[in-house]
């Protein structure tokens, strides 16, 4: 198990190498990235990779990620929401959700929605927010807060005095004004939802 446990942690680290560099490291990158002390330990590492299946090597030795390391998933073209139109299948792109939904790795984490404070906003109870740590909220942003003591999810409202509310989107919940305290915990950028 903890040989399991050991390779995800790598597979984490190389999906972090892979967002900013756009690349596979060479061997001696990853004798730096996982502290190793000879490119035997990077070798036998790079066979368990590829026996799992999250990179692949050529002929020549060369190594390559796959789409199960990278996150990555095809985008197709567009569908009309609207009016049906006659619509063909063609490789446009391809695309990884965190690379598309998170701008800011090192400072973004997700949080299950509970309850239907939200639902105006298009946010149900069990749908997964992003959040952004150490954006400075803007009006009509919703964002993550503890307000005198408690977690909540709501719209940021600051008056021209300085003075901030929080707004549910939902008519059965009042305006919350903090008494004592209000922390921003971040700012949402993304909310998932998962159909059946």
């Amino acid at each position: 198990m903890a040989v399991r446990q050991s390779l995800e942690a790598r597979v984490l680290v190389l999906r972090r190498f892979y967002r900013v560099e756009r690349r596979v490291p060479s061997y001696a990158e990853m004798l730096a990235l996982f502290g190793f002390r000879s490119k035997n330990a990077v070798h036998r590492l790079v066979v368990r990779l590829e026996q799992a299946g999250y990179i692949t090597r050529s002929a020549g030795g060369r190594l390559g990620f796959t789409r199960r390391l990278t996150g990555s998933i095809k985008i197709l073209g567009l569908v009309q929401a609207g009016f049906p139109s006659p619509a063909e299948e063609e490789l446009v792109d391809v695309l990884s959700l965190d690379e598309y939904l998170v701008r800011r790795p090192e400072a973004t984490f997700m949080l299950t929605v509970s309850g239907d404070s939200m639902i105006d906003a298009g946010i149900q109870p069990g749908d997964l927010v992003l959040v952004e740590k150490g954006r400075n909220p803007k009006n009509n942003d919703i964002v993550v807060a503890q307000v005198d003591g408690e977690w909540t999810l709501k719209y940021y409202l600051k008056d021209r005095k300085g003075c901030v509310r929080l707004e549910p989107a939902n008519k059965k919940y009042s305006t919350i004004v903090p008494k004592h305290s209000l922390t921003v915990g971040g700012v949402v950028r993304a909310v998932v939802r998962r159909y059946a």
